[in-house]
């Protein structure tokens, strides 16, 4: 096998790699087991554009209910900050989508923060949601650790090691009827924040604004509906 031809096989494989790196959703051995299941999950467009997995059960009725218990998305599991993600990131992202979630829900809900703040004879929902794990590969197939923001290897610049990437949120909710405890929604959603001009770059809050500005776009389309 000449040069040319070892090059050539040598792309053709990295592309194949990138490619994998780079899906748009989460793929299953990146789920975290913060759900109670995963089952019946399936790809569907979102109304911001988006692409998520998701399970609605066949009696969801978003207008069947008046409140929502709702406190603040988690961490899970517990983060291991590094120098890219410190855990001044972590709590901005943490307290930034918390805000925005419940800004979203309140437009139609009560939102209350636990169950016993419900009121009596309300219709009532629980949501629970967090910011998960993921491996991230990069350039040398370097493994970060789990952690709730990592980066992923983008296909640019790929012959020079100097690889421009996404950095990727991965966030896990699903959605309880409080009264029967029975599971009415699970979602499983991979979010792209700015790209980063490499694995140097400190990742920011600032970084994944505008993406959970999306997120709450598709959340009020979800619960409107």
């Amino acid at each position: 096998m000449n040069f040319s031809h070892k090059w050539i096989t040598g792309a053709a494989l990295s592309s194949l790699l990138l490619t994998g790196c780079v899906s748009k959703v989460t793929e299953v051995e990146q789920y975290s087991g913060y759900l109670s299941n995963y089952n019946n999950l399936q790809e569907v467009k979102t109304a911001s554009g988006g692409t998520t997995m998701r399970w609605v059960s066949p009696s969801w009725n978003p207008n069947a209910y008046d409140t929502v218990v709702f406190n603040k998305l988690e961490l899970y599991p517990a983060p291991k900050p590094d120098e890219r993600v410190n855990q001044q990131t972590l709590t901005d992202i943490q307290n930034y989508m918390t805000s925005k979630v419940k800004g979203t829900l309140g437009q139609k809900y009560r939102v209350v923060s636990n169950t016993s703040a419900a009121p009596a004879g309300s219709k009532t929902l629980l949501m629970r949601a967090a910011i998960t794990g993921v491996n991230a590969e990069n350039e040398g197939m370097k493994w970060y650790e789990v952690v709730p923001i990592a980066a992923v290897v983008g296909a640019t610049q790929a012959a020079t090691g100097h690889r421009d990437q996404d950095s990727t949120l991965f966030i896990e909710a699903e959605i309880i009827d409080a009264g029967t405890n029975q599971t009415v929604a699970r979602v499983v959603r991979k979010v792209f924040g700015t790209t980063l001009e490499n694995e140097s770059q400190k990742i920011t809050a600032q970084d994944f604004k505008a993406a959970i500005d999306k997120l709450n776009v598709d959340l009020w389309a979800f619960i409107r509906s």
